[in-house]
């Protein structure tokens, strides 16, 4: 991580930038556009200077909360194939991406307000999800475990629908059995050897 002029940050500084975009991400999807910029250095533990040292505006804040889940999510495919079995590894993306899904929600209106000032947060969204679904896929193909005739894609949109219907806790516990659902459609089949009528 570098500063604007070259400099890489210090470890200190580094810990508190950290801090401050996880502390946004939350606050963000919690509390909504209007939470203040003193509320979330306060809740990181810095003063006011250090947040703009950091973000000189709202709109970096946000851009930087944004990637940073996009980032975490993407980033925890190869940990989660690392941990286990590829077609467990995808169900637990698939809860990280509901969770990522209802975080970007709570940020809308702070993502709305960046874009109005002509950022684009999401330039890169969609190519770095199709690229973990595509390694959780290719995994579990591979292992024999998940079909071998699955687009990316078509996980993607699939996750993304279910996504919208996780608005209050009630809807999570179906959530999960809807994403268990997806993953039997996604689960190779052995064949059964009895002919079609």
């Amino acid at each position: 991580m570098t500063t604007p002029d070259s400099r890489p940050l210090r470890a200190d500084a580094r810990r508190n930038r950290d801090r401050l975009i996880e502390v946004a991400a939350r606050a963000f999807a919690q509390d909504g556009p209007d939470v203040t910029l003193d509320a979330i250095a306060r809740e990181a533990g810095v003063g006011i200077g250090t947040l703009y040292r950091h973000f000189p505006t709202r709109e970096e804040l946000v851009e930087a909360a944004y990637r940073s889940e996009l980032a975490r999510l993407c980033d925890s495919a190869s940990q989660l194939l690392d941990a286990g079995p590829p077609d467990a590894a995808l169900r637990a993306w698939m809860d990280g991406f509901v969770r990522y899904m209802t975080t970007k929600r709570g940020m809308s209106g702070a993502l709305r307000a960046l874009i109005a000032t002509g950022g684009d947060p999401f330039s890169r969204s969609r190519a770095m999800l199709t690229a973990a679904i595509t390694d959780l896929l290719q995994a579990g193909t591979a292992a024999g475990l998940l079909r071998a005739d699955i687009e990316p894609d078509d996980v993607l949109f699939s996750l993304s629908g279910l996504s919208l219907a996780a608005t209050t806790p009630e809807h999570h516990t179906r959530m999960s059995r809807l994403l268990d659902l997806l993953m039997d459609g996604l689960r190779h089949q052995a064949s059964s050897g009895t002919p079609a009528d």
